[in-house]
């Protein structure tokens, strides 16, 4: 491993006045005589606000990713003829078209001048395919379809990740990457209501089975929120904007030139974008993060069998799944607080930890009993554990900050390695080891532990990485620079 020091870079503490620099993308105002604590506030605001809108897109991204689980509780397999592992499969393929979109398409958005018309259009097109989803006849049809959703969900997630890091600084990323990741806990509690509502209520109406209604309603809402999106949704800070004064413009684009280390962000150049990914591939942290984040995805896996999990307590189809939300509630309200914490205090590590070591315990309870209360406890601790995936995307953002390009590049590498964990671990839940899934849960626990391993070793590494910047600070007689969030 190397520890390089780090050279020619910012102090994370440091105040951001904001000078009368002019910009090569457009006109800026000066703003000296302008009160720019106000004008700070009035632009998160108004991000904050396009950011929720951000949640409601991700909230539908995932419930048309996960919406197969719920509709297994009504006949889904056996009208298909789905056998063995089939389903799991189904599940599994949707994650293969995910993997291989992510980098390219982070790529293509970092150049872009309207990454909003980009990600809605995306959406647009997935919610066409989920309405589809519905209309399916045989289990291979759906197979296809599946892994084409997945190929066009893969632009939304690490593209959203991407543009948040592009708008705030690292002191306030943390907070707002957990707004948007809580669309996935949000779309498990309600989703589940949502999907209960539908499948007890549409059932055989038109003739059609609950569960193709469940495509059906799904998909057209998505179509409807990816036309508001192209209007809501935020593009970069160098684009104009008429929802943006013209000093919140200029502050927008100061913050993040100040924010990069160094202050050595810059605009766009030939070569650049294949510049930034060849850094990204050529980075063994990348690598390391990636695998293990693919490990941690893994033991997650059992939220995509939440709605399974939920019926071995016994309960018919409805309350199952109106059993799902309470969980899945308190882990959204949970990962406020952590990412919030972990903003407050600059530590990243033991933020992550802390949830998996939780959710670890989830699956002891889990693996020791059948009684129905502590099973329904279990499945509170598992939806802890998400929160640690938020903070640690947080944290390769801080980590990896160098140029956009290289940004982008890391966020989807990542991301995308991340990914394939849920192909692997689509067949962790066969039903053959249901109802307890002792396997499932050892797993799980097993891919937690080694996940906390590499997490650790990362942390070691940035550590060293601090401590070499300091001692050559100290012998050259330079002010504090960067130092790595640990």
């Amino acid at each position: 491993m190397s520890y390089r020091p780090l050279l020619a870079a910012v102090d994370y503490d440091s105040q951001y006045d904001i000078p009368g620099r002019s910009s090569d993308d457009n006109p800026t105002l000066a703003l000296d005589y302008i009160d720019s604590s106000t004008v700070e506030k009035r632009l998160l605001r108004k991000l904050d606000l396009r950011v929720a809108f951000l949640v409601l897109v991700y909230i539908m991204n995932y419930m048309d990713r996960t919406n197969a689980a719920a509709a297994r509780l009504r006949s889904y397999e056996e009208d298909l003829g789905m056998i063995g592992n089939q389903f799991n499969t189904l599940t599994s393929v949707l994650y293969v078209g995910y993997l291989l979109t992510q980098a390219p398409s982070n790529m293509i958005l970092h150049r872009m001048k309207r990454p909003s018309l980009y990600l809605s259009s995306c959406m647009a097109i997935w919610g066409v395919l989920t309405v589809f989803m519905g209309a399916v006849q045989t289990y291979h049809a759906a197979l296809i379809l599946r892994f084409f959703i997945g190929f066009v969900e893969a632009a939304f997630f690490p593209g959203a990740v991407f543009l948040l890091s592009r708008w705030y600084k690292q002191n306030e990323l943390g907070l707002r990457t957990a707004l948007l990741a809580c669309g996935a806990s949000i779309s498990n509690a309600f989703g589940a209501l949502f999907a209960s509502g539908i499948l007890g209520s549409l059932d055989g109406t038109l003739g059609f089975s609950g569960w193709r209604w469940l495509f059906f309603v799904e998909g057209a809402l998505t179509i409807v929120v990816a036309v508001s999106a192209g209007w809501i949704l935020p593009d970069f800070p160098s684009t104009p904007s008429v929802w943006l004064l013209p000093e919140e413009q200029t502050l927008a684009k100061r913050r993040m030139e100040e924010e990069v280390a160094g202050g050595n962000e810059h605009k766009s150049k030939p070569g650049e974008d294949h510049s930034g990914l060849v850094e990204a591939l050529m980075d063994w942290r990348v690598w390391w993060v990636g695998a293990a984040l693919s490990l941690m995805i893994s033991s997650m896996s059992f939220g995509i069998f939440f709605p399974t999990l939920s019926a071995t307590m016994g309960y018919n189809a409805t309350t199952s799944l109106l059993l799902c939300a309470p969980p899945w509630i308190l882990g959204t309200a949970t990962s406020f607080v952590v990412a919030r914490h972990s903003d407050a205090t600059g530590d990243r590590f033991w933020h992550i930890i802390g949830p998996l070591l939780v959710g670890i315990a989830g699956f002891i309870l889990a693996i020791s009993t059948m009684n129905t209360t502590m099973r329904y406890i279990s499945l509170f601790l598992m939806t802890q554990s998400p929160v640690a995936y938020v903070v640690s995307l947080t944290w390769v953002m801080n980590t990896f900050s160098q140029s956009q390009s290289k940004r982008a590049a890391v966020i989807a590498l990542i991301n995308s390695m991340a990914s394939a964990g849920v192909i692997g671990s689509s067949y962790f839940w066969p039903s053959s080891w249901g109802p307890s899934y002792v396997n499932s849960y050892l797993i799980c626990i097993l891919t937690s532990v080694m996940s906390t391993a590499m997490l650790w070793v990362f942390r070691r590494h940035l550590s060293r990485c601090n401590e070499a910047a300091e001692a050559e600070e100290q012998s050259l007689g330079l002010p504090k620079g960067l130092r790595y969030l640990l």
